[in-house]
């Protein structure tokens, strides 16, 4: 999705406060380190026991929270990048966006084949087990990283066969908009995410609803997924937010312009920072398995403390 709100706030005309800087900066930071620290727990837990690495929802989860890890680090990084430095080298800025670029972009896709993994757990739940092999799951994931590939990296290809030479040693303000501007990108990049959101977004109803009519004579577990794939249409909606950003920035220019700096601020937690605490709280809190076996790591490290 749309990365510009990586480094989020500043634009270099609305300069805060030395105060109001440092402020929002320690949130930043708060946040950033809190919600890493739970995802790194949740993949200390998934490694350490057999019941999740060798089960293809967990594997699907963890790679999930490894891809959110690195979107939210990118993410703060940025962010602090866009209050100390200002600018960097355009080489650096590209690094940064592509692999910004590539974790955000899987999320969605990964949440689409853990609907299909649970629609196959609730509804064919006899071929469950050949079809959702721990080789297949690690194949998809493959997949999707392939597929993302094919959509970000020619952006990066469009950008060297068309800007000189010393574009590439300058420095900028790092956006996706000011290393990335060739108006073949921007309109490649908006088919590309309809086409992509289209498909995600067919895959999450179509399970839902099969799950919704097997969950009205079936078990509790078929209720519980379909209220898990529901979760799952919010995170992809938490991850469509980024489509509306610049809209919603001019918006809040034209709404706001004395707490314009503010506004953005706010419009960076909401969008980029908080979905990334969505998939511990699915798993982390509300999966009693594995909320079982993280209160055991947390109680032993508090123990040992």
């Amino acid at each position: 999705m749309n990365v510009s709100a990586a480094n989020v706030t500043v634009v270099l005309q609305y300069r805060d406060s030395f105060t109001k800087a440092v402020v929002k900066n320690v949130i930043v930071v708060v946040l950033g380190i809190s919600i890493n620290y739970i995802n790194v727990c949740l993949i200390h837990t998934f490694c350490k026991h057999q019941i999740f690495y060798m089960n293809p929802r967990y594997i699907l989860f963890i790679h999930l929270v490894f891809n959110d890890m690195i979107q939210l680090t990118l993410t703060v990084i940025l962010f602090l990048i866009s209050y100390t430095i200002y600018r960097i080298n355009v080489p650096v800025c590209c690094v940064f966006i592509l692999v910004a670029l590539f974790a955000t972009e899987n999320s969605p896709m990964n949440l689409a084949c853990m609907a299909v993994e649970c629609y196959i757990a609730i509804c064919l739940p006899l071929r469950h087990v050949q079809i959702c092999t721990i080789k297949r799951t690690l194949m998809l994931i493959g997949l999707i990283w392939t597929t993302r590939m094919f959509s970000v990296l020619p952006d990066l290809f469009i950008t060297l066969a068309t800007e000189p030479l010393d574009f590439f040693y300058s420095r900028v303000f790092c956006l996706r908009e000011t290393v990335f501007r060739n108006p073949h990108i921007i309109k490649k990049r908006d088919i590309t995410y309809i086409v992509y959101l289209v498909i995600v977004w067919f895959v999450i109803v179509y399970t839902y609803f099969r799950i919704l009519f097997t969950a009205k004579t079936a078990s509790k577990a078929a209720k519980k997924a379909r209220n898990t794939i529901l979760l799952h249409g919010f995170q992809v909606l938490l991850c469509m937010a980024t489509y509306a950003e610049p809209l919603l920035k001019q918006a809040l220019l034209q709404w706001f312009p004395k707490n314009y700096p503010d506004s953005l601020f706010a419009c960076y937690i909401i969008v980029q920072v908080l979905p990334r605490s969505i998939s511990p709280i699915i798993y982390g809190v509300r999966d009693k398995t594995f909320r079982k076996y993280l209160k055991r790591h947390l109680l032993c490290k508090v123990s040992t403390q």
